[in-house]
């Protein structure tokens, strides 16, 4: 089905005055999953229009959207290019906008705040990449914990140094792991550091039942963040960006570490104040850090964090594999499924 062609069926009693639901999503998404949708849409009479054509044509009738990774491409939510921007007002201009389905787990970009506050609904893609973000998060504890950084500026330098007596890694059974957020990503953490022998405490936002932590976790709120800091070895940061949890992670918590304590953040930049945690990182009382995520991106080229020689950097590409597509695609699918069912629809945040 090409951009912008309509299909027309013979409707079911009970829909012949239904309207054309126009939905956007970009070219990419519109030749892979043109048959799923109107297996999903069934005998509702739809358009499926790209978002190149979108633009071109100014369109203001769009209902529903999908939001591919294809779409948002390189921008952040600081720095969108043009095509972006323009797809964007796209969504603005469209007065009956029902619903934005997103291929991200978290919705923080300023959109779709936007979106919500004028009543449009927006569901988020949840748990699509949370086996691949955990595993990055558990690749920096362990590079960090084995001391790789050291030992590849070793190798840069051609020096052979290994690392015997004082500079041997702890063991990192036994270390005590605090671990903030469980949702997907955070569970499947939980799960590789249990796996690894740590002791872990989790801490999690709203009402929940300590009792139903799995065995050998211990489950606190959020509240007891800085009761927690002092016993702990690595401090993981798998949250959403919400009041409480914005510079969570400032000057005073980073004190309250142990010295040599290591912070893993595959959440949002904005949750560790990043000049706090570059002046810890100087002083060494912070011994490492593994950082997908930033205060502004991307990260200035003049950030000293690039420099440190006990942090990695990598440009919020923990979520990234080749398989997040296909299944962020059928979540789509699934939603959209729901939606013409009038179910509820899954990831569907909350209105703001």
């Amino acid at each position: 089905m090409s951009a912008g062609q309509a299909q027309s069926v013979e409707l079911a009693p009970g829909l012949a005055e239904s309207p054309c639901l126009r939905i956007l999503l970009s070219a990419q998404a519109l030749a892979t999953l043109g048959a799923a949708i109107a297996h999903a849409m069934g005998p509702r009479e739809f358009e499926l229009v790209s978002v190149e054509q979108a633009v071109a044509q100014s369109r203001s009738d769009i209902d529903i959207a999908f939001i591919s990774r294809d779409v948002t491409g390189l921008s952040t939510k600081y720095e969108l290019v043009p095509a972006l921007q323009a797809c964007y007002q796209v969504l603005r201009q469209s007065a009956g906008l029902q619903w934005v389905h997103i291929h991200s787990a978290g919705a923080d970009r300023p959109i779709y705040q936007e979106l919500r506050d004028r009543g449009v609904r927006v569901s988020t893609s949840s748990g699509a990449n949370a086996e691949v973000v955990a595993q990055m998060a558990l690749t920096g504890l362990l590079a960090l914990a084995r001391r790789l950084p050291q030992m590849m500026a070793a190798q840069r330098r051609r020096v052979w140094a290994p690392l015997l007596g004082e500079l041997a890694p702890r063991d990192l059974s036994g270390q005590t792991a605090l671990l903030v957020g469980w949702g997907p990503i955070g569970q499947r953490i939980g799960e590789f550091l249990r796996m690894l022998g740590l002791s872990l405490t989790v801490l999690r936002h709203g009402v929940f039942d300590p009792q139903s932590a799995p065995e050998g976790v211990c489950m606190a709120g959020l509240q007891d963040f800085a009761r927690w800091l002092p016993q702990t070895d690595w401090l993981l940061l798998a949250c959403p960006l919400t009041d409480q949890t914005r510079r969570l992670v400032d000057a005073r918590a980073l004190a309250l570490l142990p010295p040599g304590a290591g912070l893993i953040n595959v959440s949002r930049g904005e949750v560790v104040v990043e000049a706090d945690l570059v002046s810890a990182l100087r002083t060494g009382h912070l011994g490492s850090a593994y950082l997908d995520v930033f205060e502004h991106e991307p990260l200035a080229a003049d950030s000293p964090l690039w420099a440190l020689e006990q942090v990695i950097v990598t440009p919020h590409s923990a979520g990234h594999a080749q398989g997040n597509a296909q299944r962020v695609n059928a979540m789509f699918i699934a939603n959209l499924a729901c939606w013409c069912a009038g179910q509820p629809l899954r990831n569907e945040l909350g209105r703001g």
